[in-house]
């Protein structure tokens, strides 16, 4: 049997120890195999651990609550801590009677239901982090990144694919096949799986689009009420993440819908049946899979510094687009996605387009990313290779 590779460094690291110097606990939270049980174990150092997911651990800690947190304290890992919801009260009790900093490491795979928990039950008291798959640059610190753009696509960014020799395809189906089986049917108890799996791969042939529930509704086969509450559950399991539009002063003439991306642009090509690079060389959804990397790119960008992504994007009813608007300060980064390996003559009229018509008072920078390999400088426009975001994420 080949050996485990060691683990990757997680950029996140660094934020989450400066936060357990000024927090009594802080909350890790994510996609099921981000890493989030590596991290806190790491940052937990000799701390005891305790997965709330073992049936066992979980029985005690739901029938009594007081007695299971006695075990601990001097702090704890607590695995998955939304499996158990009486557990936040009671730890509000022990965090306030005794404020020493940094004591428990809490992760949890469902948003809605942690994010709501602690914000009413431990504000102030937790700081919530969000760890995502492995970002490009922390693939390329430990030397491990992707030779060819293809390779990334297809394979994705979880970390189990990139710490240990497993085949893409094999992992993300079984990835798929675990979600729905507990986490779908927990959030919603979800009877139909089989609907619920075709109108995730909906879902995944849409990246990159304005939602549309109606239409996925009825390609579903499905209510519309019901599309509404499933998307809801793919967001709240990390899975699917809206981008929203950004308004300026012509914001009559704006399209008002949010486009829709997978989490892991792996997951979305593995959804839509793509099983290998050759498929995805010439698969006419390549392009909006590129596009899907870049955004979870950017996002990683700022969740992995500790900050809420504040990705939107630009389409006006004319088609006018620039594929993501971030802004940092006074600065309004557009960024377009363009995935072949050159650059078509078209590539900058979204940019040059919306430029002049950008929020006034606000600085512009434009940026072209593409599947190439060198960097350029045009005229108002700096292009990257996918391979070298470094210069574009320093400025966000």
């Amino acid at each position: 049997m080949r050996p485990q590779l060691p683990s990757i460094p997680r950029q996140l690291k660094t934020v989450a120890l400066r936060h357990m110097q000024g927090f009594p606990a802080i909350a890790i939270t994510g996609p099921r195999q981000s890493g989030k049980t590596t991290l806190a174990r790491e940052l937990g150092g000799d701390r005891p651990y305790a997965s709330l997911e073992n049936p066992d651990v979980n029985r005690f800690a739901d029938e009594d609550p007081r007695g299971f947190l006695a075990q601990f304290p001097d702090g704890a890992v607590l695995d998955e801590i939304q499996r158990c919801p009486p557990l936040f009260s009671y730890l509000q009790g022990i965090l306030d009677s005794d404020r020493r900093m940094g004591r428990f490491i809490l992760t949890g795979s469902q948003q809605f239901g942690m994010v709501e928990a602690i914000t009413q039950s431990l504000a102030g008291r937790v700081a919530l982090l969000n760890l995502w798959p492995f970002s490009l640059a922390e693939l390329q610190a430990a030397n491990r990144a992707p030779e060819t753009l293809d390779t990334l696509l297809h394979a994705g960014l979880f970390p189990p694919i990139h710490d240990r020799p497993v085949d893409p395809d094999a992992w993300l189906q079984s990835y798929v096949a675990t979600y729905l089986e507990r986490d779908v049917r927990m959030l919603l108890k979800v009877q139909d799986l089989a609907g619920f799996q075709r109108f995730l791969q909906l879902c995944a042939g849409r990246v990159g689009q304005l939602v549309n529930l109606s239409s996925l509704a009825s390609d579903s086969g499905i209510s519309r009420a019901t599309a509404e509450a499933w998307l809801s559950v793919l967001q709240a399991g990390f899975l699917v993440f809206l981008a929203r539009p950004q308004f300026t002063n012509l914001s009559k003439r704006l399209i008002k819908a949010p486009k829709i991306y997978f989490t892991d642009p792996g997951l979305a090509a593995w959804l839509i049946g793509i099983r290998n690079e050759d498929h995805l060389r010439t698969h006419p959804l390549r392009g909006a899979i590129f596009e899907n990397w870049l955004m979870t790119e950017l996002a990683k960008a700022a969740t992995h510094s500790g900050r809420i992504p504040a990705i939107g994007f630009l389409r006006d009813k004319e088609g006018h687009e620039i594929d993501a608007i971030v802004e940092n300060g006074n600065i309004l980064h557009a960024i377009e996605a363009k995935s072949g390996q050159t650059i078509p003559s078209d590539a900058f009229k979204g940019l040059d387009f919306w430029r002049p018509k950008l929020q006034p008072g606000k600085t512009s920078r434009s940026w072209l990313v593409y599947g190439g390999d060198s960097a350029q400088s045009r005229q108002n426009v700096t292009v990257l290779p996918w391979s070298g975001l470094a210069p574009l994420l320093r400025e966000l």
